[in-house]
């Protein structure tokens, strides 16, 4: 008889460890138990993946988690949490459009730029600038005017 024949957590998940220490005693290697693994008609395979998933291992009984390491199971390594969010918010195009700009005649002195030039910056993205400047400038009739101000902020007559 199993020393577990009364558990405090459901028959349904004693069966299936006691059908998992069943087949790893007979294994000489203990090789890994895949899902479609099947032992009196019940999938120890993905009953073990399901084990040892960490948010899955976390929420076993102290009793149930002693039980799956005494046969050698060990919990997967915990997921890597999501990096927080930045607490600002990324650059749309315009604003790095306008930042190129910015860069680009500080160093320059002058914001007539080439339609092939491209900006890279500090970030590491890059602009194509002569690109930005060419489609704004088309398109001025449709920016807003805190947009076509931050473009003559930095000298753009057609802007203005």
């Amino acid at each position: 008889m199993d020393e577990h024949w009364n558990p405090a957590w459901p028959a349904e998940w004693q069966r299936h460890y006691a059908a998992l220490r069943e087949l790893l005693s007979d294994e000489d290697d203990q090789s890994e138990v895949l899902p479609g693994f099947t032992v009196h008609g019940m999938d120890i395979g993905k009953w073990l993946v399901k084990q040892r998933q960490h948010t899955v291992w976390e929420g076993l009984m102290d009793g149930q988690r002693a039980l799956l390491e005494a046969v050698g199971v060990v919990p997967l390594p915990p997921e890597k949490a999501e990096p927080p969010k930045a607490a600002k918010k990324a650059m749309s195009a315009f604003e790095k459009g306008v930042a190129a700009l910015a860069q680009y005649k500080a160093r320059e002195g002058s914001v007539t730029v080439p339609r092939a030039h491209v900006e890279a910056l500090p970030d590491g993205s890059e602009v194509k600038l002569g690109v930005f400047l060419s489609n704004s400038k088309s398109r001025r009739d449709r920016l807003t005017a805190d947009k076509l101000a931050a473009l003559a902020e930095l000298g753009l007559e057609w802007a203005a």
